[in-house]
């Protein structure tokens, strides 16, 4: 397969185009993984108010009926719920994993076991959410290789 990147001028609009011989679940999968990488989501920081790109997501949380969005430097709070995030989320690259965390699965660096069937996500900046087990099933299915 050849890659081609192609600078086009600032006023022009950006776009992808996929040349295949026929379009099958490898295709589908290249445009799932290239509509995941877009959108942005609004926190609140200091009283001001931020857009935060999806891939810079490691994780949301909610503690205290409050909810926090987490990036590799800061914490915002939106005032959205944790389940309005997984259906906005949803077909993107981000995953419900216990009652309280939906984490971004491209910001995973490895899962190991933790106790009591639970396990352990450990993210791109060695920060550890836990996978809650009634999620480890659906966890397993979504990374495809069942070998958590």
């Amino acid at each position: 397969m050849e890659i081609t990147v192609k600078k086009i001028g600032e006023t022009e609009k950006e776009y992808i185009e996929i040349g295949c011989h026929k379009h099958d679940e490898h295709v589908d999968e290249i445009v799932r993984f290239i509509k995941s990488r877009e959108g942005i989501l609004k926190g609140t920081k200091d009283d001001r108010q931020y857009s935060i790109a999806l891939p810079d997501i490691l994780y949301i949380e909610a503690v205290d009926e409050r909810t926090f969005i987490y990036t590799e430097k800061d914490c915002f709070e939106s005032g959205r719920r944790l389940y309005e995030f997984e259906e906005v989320l949803s077909g993107r690259n981000f995953m419900r994993i216990s009652k309280s965390v939906v984490v971004n699965l491209m910001k995973i660096n490895h899962i190991k076991p933790y106790l009591n069937g639970r396990f352990s996500c450990v993210l791109t900046n060695n920060e550890q959410v836990i996978i809650s087990r009634k999620y480890v099933p659906d966890v397993r299915e979504k990374l495809k290789g069942g070998s958590l």
